[in-house]
């Protein structure tokens, strides 16, 4: 037989083999296991970014390209119209091993059902779960998850500037075509009403959070590389065939402020239902304040300009948010920006600011842990800027850049019992 036939057959039957019997929540907690996140995209309102609108969709299916990190043997995923303007109507969904592009593996997809029903209807406010599939679903599977938007979305609640890719579909519903056929200027960087992708786990897992704005959601990184520094923490935490003790979700958001909303609600706001809530959610990583110096004195917006102590007072409202929930969360001190192409981002006084939140970030004892991305990252002979081999705008890390943050992460501070 074809070897190339044998692998792919092999791949399918691990990947979608139905059980016998279908694991109850009972037996999970038996095995010691329970659902978690493998992968989230933190929902915002579709005007919250600069340019264009999120499109409204109608009679089109959105495929989107899913790189998850923990796998397990059941799935579902959370849709989320918590930032809508109307119901969402999904008409059908699906999931699927990528192939290439907006392509699937043949024979991978998967229906995805909501109470039964190949249909469903989100409601403005509401988030929902899918039924769990019962499968065996490979660590770093990358998927497509496709839904078919029945109606008129209007301006949908969306996440935007990710580092992976989905496809929007000329009129129709492709969930379940193997190769789709992609609406002209389709391909996007955007997601549409999923916010998670949870599995089931074969052992033990933990969640680690990563929270903040662009930096965390990798922008300047190679697009479905899986090079934002959350990926590259889990590729540290994880050998290449070993089993993960860990997943690492990213809840950025694309120039998110941790005080003020902007593109998307502020860190305060969201902080719950982004972190808090996120199912097995076990240590949170916080990395804001760039967007909070930065923004005000770009724009010219002199009465959205924050001091340094409502950075920390802010900061330390994330600190006792996690405690109460028993979570350890670990503050990153505030990236260099002194290179950045954007005139009047950095200024002396945004300077000043940022070394005084680091100081504390770094001499409180607040969080439970430090990441210092900032001398992770700097240029050592001019330390207000990023090193040119890190840098992408002089805001924003390269690959290298984001691998030199995770290399900062001190993998003492996830250690399990």
């Amino acid at each position: 037989m074809n070897r190339k036939l044998v692998c792919a057959t092999a791949i399918l039957s691990l990947f979608f083999a139905a059980s016998s019997v279908r694991a109850g929540d009972d037996e999970a907690d038996r095995r010691g296991s329970r659902w978690i996140a493998t992968w989230t995209a933190a929902p915002m309102p579709g005007d919250s970014t600069f340019g264009a609108d999120a499109p409204a969709l109608a009679n089109q299916t959105v495929r989107h390209i899913v790189h998850i990190t923990a796998g397990g043997r059941r799935l579902r995923v959370k849709l989320s119209n918590v930032f809508g303007t109307r119901p969402l109507v999904i008409g059908s969904a699906s999931v699927a091993l990528q192939d290439a592009g907006p392509a699937i593996v043949p024979g991978s997809d998967h229906a995805l059902t909501f109470g039964g029903s190949p249909a469903v209807t989100v409601f403005v406010g509401d988030e929902i779960f899918s039924d769990p599939i019962d499968l065996n679903l490979p660590t770093r599977a990358t998927l497509a998850v496709s839904l078919y938007f029945a109606a008129d979305t209007g301006l949908p609640g969306y996440h935007s500037a990710s580092a992976e890719s989905s496809y929007i579909s000329e009129p129709g519903d492709f969930t379940d075509a193997t190769t789709m056929p992609v609406e002209p200027g389709g391909q996007s960087t955007m997601q549409f009403a999923m916010s998670a992708v949870e599995v089931l786990p074969r052992d033990r897992v933990g969640v680690i959070v990563a929270v903040g704005d662009s930096t965390t959601v990798g922008f300047g990184s190679t697009v479905d590389a899986t090079r934002t520094w959350p990926d590259q923490l889990f590729a540290r935490l994880t050998p290449p065939y070993g089993r993960p003790s860990f997943a690492v979700v990213n809840a950025g958001i694309g120039c998110n402020r941790l005080l003020t909303f902007e593109c998307g609600p502020s860190g305060l706001d969201r902080f719950d239902r982004d972190v808090l809530n996120i199912d097995g959610v076990t240590h949170v990583i916080a990395f804001f304040g760039v967007v909070d110096l930065g923004f005000p004195t770009v724009f010219g917006l002199p009465e959205q300009e924050v001091s340094a102590q409502q950075i920390i007072d802010g900061l330390r409202q994330l600190i006792v948010r996690a405690h109460r929930r028993g979570l350890p969360i670990f503050g990153a001190t505030i990236t260099p920006t002194g290179s950045a192409i954007f005139p009047n981002f950095w200024t002396p006084e945004n300077e000043e600011k940022r070394q005084i939140v680091n100081r504390w970030i770094r001499t409180s004892r607040a969080f439970d842990g430090v990441v210092d991305f900032d001398k992770a990252v700097r240029d050592p002979s001019n330390p207000t800027q990023l090193l040119p081999a890190y840098s992408f705008d002089g805001i924003h890390m390269s690959d290298a850049g984001y691998q030199a943050m995770a290399n900062a992460i001190n993998l003492w501070f996830f250690a399990r019992d």
